[in-house]
């Protein structure tokens, strides 16, 4: 992984769903960025063991044979360097059920950038992508297109709250993570799919 040079202005990040043909890329993408997203008492062997069991190749071999998902990913030279996932699904956590203001829901499930491409103008793209594939994806499954997308995030994890924020989202409740043998604590997120004016 390299460190972009300030002096030297990136490209502008490619964008696009992912097919079949980039499972190992996004599974050793998601292998190389979960760390970044996990509190600092998290183990190592609590990472290694997530990213064996839920962010394996054939983890996302089946998410991308899944109609009710849809990967992104963003491509800078050639690299993927970011991704997120979207799920048309109501969501399983009654924490989450509980909290959520807006009907029907996409949830947003994944969202990871390589810690070289963080400020650098990849992440703020993806994301508005992402919110497009996802009104796509909410009309493909019957859902209204002005329906609300939610997401899950570390309650330390504030670089990524704020960009949330950024994004739109508002936090709604919270819900437990369990993540091996430790159990966090994830803000839940909402926002309206289509931005209001």
């Amino acid at each position: 992984m390299s460190i972009p040079d300030p002096a030297v202005a990136p490209s502008a990040p490619s964008l696009r769903v992912a097919a079949p043909a980039d499972t190992d890329d996004v599974a050793a993408l998601a292998a190389r960025t979960f760390a970044l997203a996990c509190p600092p008492t998290t183990t190592a062997e609590a990472i290694a063991e997530h990213i064996r069991t839920v962010l394996s190749p054939a983890r996302f071999r089946a998410h991308l044979a899944d109609p009710a998902r849809r990967v992104v990913v963003a491509e800078v030279d050639g690299q993927t360097v970011g991704y997120t996932m979207v799920v048309a699904a109501p969501p399983a956590d009654p924490d989450v059920a509980g909290a959520l203001r807006l009907r029907p829901e996409i949830e947003l499930s994944k969202v990871y950038v390589e810690a070289g491409s963080h400020g650098v103008g990849v992440a703020r793209p993806l994301m508005a992508e992402t919110l497009r594939i996802a009104r796509e994806l909410a009309g493909e499954s019957g859902r209204d297109a002005g329906a609300g997308i939610w997401l899950g995030v570390n309650e330390h994890n504030a670089r990524a709250i704020r960009f949330y924020e950024r994004s739109g989202f508002r936090i709604v409740g919270t819900r437990s993570f369990r993540l091996s043998d430790a159990v966090e604590t994830d803000h839940v997120m909402e926002r309206a799919l289509v931005a209001t004016a």
